[in-house]
């Protein structure tokens, strides 16, 4: 998913195939029950369940397996960060985790997208990109808004600023990293490299395995902590 900021559009293909089915994590009920409201509207998306905090999230995404849960950060019990992680280390086959936040300098959403979560959306989005992003994550691929993303990193102390360095990135496996950071996706790398999409592909899976990185989007912040890319990279 293409993008420089946290409230840009994103441009999708039509929707087709079977809804992507969503479990929605927010302890606000009013917000919980807007939500739920405005994304059953939307095509393709289809919402299966609410959950008031990270504990039920976790009971919730367990019962009713959806594609993608929307997960907010802060919440009572248990929060959104620790949620994602238990949700994706216990799994045999867990839903992919949209963090949704109020704040674009957010520090709990670096650190849910560390624990494996695929993206994040702010809630003062209009309604078509939140569900842009919920239909993206749950088609594979990463929701990423490189200059909010680089900001907030730059906020925080630095927590994998040792994994680049011991990786053993090749030049080519660090370029392709790069572009990453920009936002772009698979084919749009291949095509600023002039390589196929499955050379593209393989550096990404040598990245993220050598990275010891849950999924693209937590390599790219791993890339921001450990300096290879700095705020404000455009590629």
């Amino acid at each position: 998913m293409s993008g420089s900021d946290a409230g840009e559009a994103v441009a999708l293909p039509p929707v087709t195939g079977p809804a992507v089915t969503l479990l929605i994590a927010d302890d606000e009920e009013v917000t919980r029950s807007g939500l739920r409201m405005l994304l059953a509207a939307q095509p393709g998306i289809t919402v299966v369940g609410e959950a008031a905090d990270g504990v039920e999230a976790v009971e919730r995404a367990r019962s009713l397996r959806p594609d993608v849960v929307l997960m907010d950060v802060r919440m009572p019990r248990r929060n959104g960060i620790e949620a994602t992680r238990q949700l994706l280390a216990e799994a045999a086959d867990p839903p992919k985790v949209v963090v949704i936040t109020t704040f674009e300098n957010d520090g709990y959403v670096t650190a849910a997208l560390s624990a494996g979560a695929s993206g994040f959306v702010l809630k003062r989005l209009p309604v078509r990109q939140i569900a842009e992003a919920v239909r993206v994550v749950a088609a594979g691929e990463a929701v990423l808004f490189p200059a909010a993303l680089g900001r907030m990193v730059a906020a925080r102390p630095l927590g994998s600023a040792q994994a680049l360095p011991h990786a053993a990135l090749t030049g080519r496996e660090e370029e392709v990293l790069r572009l990453m950071a920009t936002g772009l996706s698979n084919p749009e790398i291949a095509e600023s490299l002039t390589v196929s999409l499955e050379t593209v592909k393989t550096h990404v899976g040598n990245v993220l395995t050598k990275l010891g990185a849950q999924n693209r989007t937590h390599a790219v912040v791993i890339a921001y902590e450990s300096g290879l890319v700095v705020p404000g990279f455009a590629g």
